[in-house]
């Protein structure tokens, strides 16, 4: 499904103002990658997590072919095209 403009606009300002706050580099790289997959129109995969013997439904963002692509140009540079790493960080 491809999502239009708005809503992948939408989806990564919700990320923006719900975890924008946190503390942690490795925290804020992981909610830049989280936007850069909603404006890239990446599927929302449901999983169920287990803590403490309970089950709790998780929502992430997969991968587009769109994502993908932009990755591959994002490590692009002047050496080559492993030039720069693109870092999806640690969810908080």
């Amino acid at each position: 499904m491809i999502f239009p403009a708005e809503h992948r606009i939408r989806v990564a300002l919700v990320f923006a103002a719900t975890y924008g706050s946190i503390d942690g580099a490795d925290h804020k790289q992981w909610i830049i990658d989280q936007m850069v997959r909603a404006l890239t129109g990446c599927p929302v995969i449901m999983e169920t997590r287990i803590l403490g013997g309970k089950e709790y439904p998780i929502e992430r963002q997969g991968a587009s072919e769109e994502y993908l692509a932009w990755v591959v140009a994002h490590n692009e540079g002047e050496d080559g095209p492993d030039t720069y790493a693109w870092e999806t960080g640690t969810a908080p």
